[in-house]
């Protein structure tokens, strides 16, 4: 009797560890794998640009990921202390002071272009330009009274970027090297959703308005804008820019100069080298390319899509081309797979 449990006790083992192994073995492994976190500064390229990376993450390597919502100022942050592993669309301008050495000290690794040429800029309507003839930052002084502040009408009024955001400090200071802060207030949102809502109100009612903004984004695609012309980008004067934003008392400048037009790249907290290797590698070749991003964009606008996988998977289907080259031969199989069927 002995002898028949030993054996069936021996049985059951060799079942069990057979069971284990198969399980290894087969499909999902994500129990095993670390939880990918990405950071959600909360525009809208961003949004896509994350859903992209976490559809290619989960259904082509088998991590889990988490995107976290935070502010801009908090992502920078959480990607340099390790709180996210992943920021898809670090602004290097926005980054102020910080950013080369946080790189220098190691706790940033840049790997290279999310997509190519970011652009921040000011904007007026088009047919504000036309109808007025206003070219340049320097025309807005004279023509002030067309974009009044309602609760300050003897100023006009200047739509900043988001509080928090360091665009939000580089325009104070830029408005004031251009002498403009003579004839505007500076309003500045305290959401990106206020932001919209003060620029894009105006354009519904054909209305005169001044402000901040930058691209690809669907604002700038819905309606028709005229960037005001700006001294060109100018390295030193830039760099005045930036000892502005930590010491207020060199301020006002002489001198601004337009935003210098930057690849958007994207970073990793450098432990997860050590905890995802493979997803490191991908992300290393991950370009998304600022066309098939802004028609992705574009899309998601015309078809009212507020879930950003449905963009994601969008792009994966449209841009192959693309995509197929970032990932293993064994991850790509299984995006195709996960891709027919959300047919």
């Amino acid at each position: 009797m002995k002898f028949f449990l030993k054996c069936a006790l021996f049985l059951c083992l060799i079942l069990a560890l057979a069971i284990s192994m198969f399980a290894g073995c087969s499909g999902d492994d994500s129990g095993d794998k670390v939880t990918i976190k990405i950071a959600d500064a909360q525009w809208k390229s961003l949004w896509i640009c994350n859903a992209i990376a976490e559809f290619i993450i989960t259904e082509g390597y088998g991590y889990p990921v988490e995107i976290i919502q935070m502010t801009k100022p908090i992502a920078r942050a959480a990607l340099a202390s390790g709180t996210v592993d992943i920021h898809m669309e670090m602004r290097q301008q926005d980054w102020l002071n910080d950013y080369n050495a946080k790189v220098a000290e190691g706790k940033i690794e840049n790997l290279g272009t999310t997509y190519e040429g970011d652009s921040q800029f000011w904007v007026i309507p088009q047919w504000v330009h036309e109808d007025h003839n206003i070219n340049t930052v320097e025309d807005m002084k004279a023509n002030w009274e067309l974009f009044k502040d309602p609760e300050d009408p003897d100023k006009g009024r200047f739509i900043n970027c988001y509080a928090g955001w360091a665009c939000a400090m580089i325009n104070d200071i830029k408005m004031e090297a251009y002498g403009l802060t003579d004839y505007y207030n500076i309003m500045t949102p305290g959401s990106p959703e206020a932001e919209d809502a003060f620029l894009e109100d105006p354009q519904l009612k054909n209305e005169p308005v001044f402000g901040y903004y930058w691209s690809p984004t669907q604002l700038i695609e819905i309606y028709d804008w005229y960037i005001l012309e700006e001294p060109a980008y100018d390295a030193d004067v830039w760099a005045d820019i930036m000892v502005a934003t930590e010491d207020e008392s060199v301020r006002p400048l002489r001198a601004a100069c337009a935003y210098e037009v930057l690849p958007v790249e994207k970073g990793i907290h450098p432990a997860l080298n050590d905890s995802a290797p493979d997803i490191v590698t991908m992300l290393k070749k991950m370009n998304v390319g600022m066309w098939p991003l802004y028609y992705t964009i574009k899309w998601s606008n015309e078809n009212n899509i507020q879930d950003y996988e449905k963009a994601a998977i969008y792009y994966l289907r449209e841009n192959e081309y693309t995509w197929k080259d970032w990932v293993t031969d064994d991850a790509y199989k299984k995006i195709k797979d996960a891709l027919a069927a959300e047919m």
